[in-house]
């Protein structure tokens, strides 16, 4: 084993970045035996330099980034500050001075990945981010190396914890949306603003990061398709349930029928219980992988929080430390497709459709007529009369499930069914997927 520490920079020093210090503290022998060498914390940089970090030298501690990743005698730094700006700039200049980067940005990567891997081929180093998706699922690296020899036609997966946590307990329980989002903020799963979870930029993001990975292209957070769960009613769980579906927040992420294009989108779906990505539960993630090869595989465990991440940014410190010893670098960007994305418009779906109505004869044949004249065939239709309803005409519900048909086709039907006389209100529209 060589004697020589191997220095390793900590930016951000929060719920991961005190873990990961922690765990490379009381773990430094069994890290130094797999990597082949020992490692040794450097330095970390913080925005509170007066905050007690239990376990951590204070003579380690900066406020000084840039500073930090100038030093030139780093071997790594690990980047878990997270957002765009400084964290972009620093992993650029601790390339630039000699360093391998390891993080867990999401953002930044589903951003602006491409620059970041440029910068990181141009100066010979190692940028790794098995952290920036599902927490401690090992599948960025699977899909990068393992699955390398083999062609990924669909990713499907629940890559958020808190609005898996928010629809399980709507499910489960009853609960509304409102009542669902102030439990999961009671137990910690949800921040005091939630909006980059429930309105699904969190999942878009690790989305783009999943579709460049697979498909060998390059998609940034903007190409996703993204909508969140705000909308999503105990009425649309209700019908799931009758449909024996469950509604999820999914990523999905497939490549074209041609094989000329792809797709990358999030919202809520009905899946059948059936499928298993049905059976994740609370705040655990869960991502599906259908390869033409090794065909179906799951991945599952837990998405997020301090240990999780932590585990997956030491797994990449180690892959990283053990590229450095051998003085080879790992895996870099594999964009060789260059594959356009195509809009929602193009992606193939079904519908699940709430209708308010007239409960009056020839409504239901008005609505199959806009649905035939858009191009869409229906599955299944349940009217449902409201006896409390204070309409002179009376109101029905009407909920229609169509086959599978473009998008675009059937968003145009939803706007055509709007404009109708008989039609008060649309309730609620969802994708039905994963059958």
């Amino acid at each position: 084993m060589r004697t020589r520490p191997l220095k390793v920079a900590l930016l951000g020093c929060g719920v991961v970045g005190s873990e990961v210090a922690r765990i490379m503290t009381t773990h430094a022998e069994d890290l130094a035996a797999r990597i082949g060498a020992p490692v040794e914390l450097a330095g970390v940089a913080v925005r509170r330099p007066s905050k007690v970090r239990e376990g951590i030298d204070p003579a380690l501690i900066t406020t000084d980034a840039t500073a930090l990743v100038k030093r030139g005698d780093l071997d790594v730094v690990i980047e878990v500050i997270g957002g765009i700006e400084p964290a972009r700039t620093l992993i650029t200049t601790a390339f630039e001075h000699g360093a391998s980067v390891v993080s867990a940005n999401k953002a930044l990567l589903a951003e602006d990945g491409a620059a970041l891997h440029a910068a990181a081929e141009q100066y010979g180093r190692d940028l790794y981010y098995e952290a920036a998706v599902a927490g401690a699922i090992p599948l960025v690296r699977p899909l990068r190396e393992s699955l390398a020899g083999d062609k990924v036609n669909r990713v499907l997966g629940i890559v958020n914890g808190t609005t898996n946590f928010i629809l399980d307990k709507m499910d489960t329980s009853g609960a509304g949306y409102s009542e669902a989002l102030d439990e999961a903020t009671a137990l910690g799963y949800a921040e005091a603003d939630p909006t980059a979870d429930v309105e699904g930029f969190d999942a878009a993001a690790k989305a783009a990061i999943l579709a460049g990975i697979a498909f060998h292209t390059r998609v940034r957070i903007g190409d996703v398709h993204r909508e969140g769960i705000t909308e999503v009613t105990a009425a649309d769980i209700a019908s799931a349930r009758r449909m024996g579906c469950t509604v999820k927040l999914l990523a999905i992420c497939e490549r074209a029928a041609d094989g000329a294009s792809v797709t990358a989108r999030v919202h809520p779906a009905m899946i059948p219980l059936s499928h298993p990505l049905a059976s994740v539960r609370e705040a655990y993630n869960a991502v599906f992988v259908e390869a033409e090869a090794a065909g179906q595989l799951m991945f599952y465990g837990p998405g997020a929080g301090g240990s999780p991440t932590a585990s997956a940014v030491l797994g990449d410190l180690v892959a990283v430390c053990r590229n450095k010893l051998n003085e080879v670098p790992g895996p870099g960007e594999s964009a060789y497709t260059r594959l356009p994305v195509s809009p929602m418009g193009d992606v193939v779906t079904r519908y699940h459709i709430s209708l308010d109505v007239a409960d009056k004869p020839g409504v239901l044949a008005q609505v199959a007529t806009v649905f035939a004249d858009q191009g869409v065939s229906i599955d299944t239709v349940r009217q449902q009369s409201r006896p409390d309803s204070q309409e002179t005409d009376g109101e029905a519900s009407l909920v229609v499930v169509t086959h599978r048909a473009p998008d675009a086709a059937l968003s145009g039907t939803v706007e055509a069914l709007r404009k109708l006389d008989t039609v008060r209100g649309v309730a609620s529209i969802m994708r039905v997927e994963g059958e």
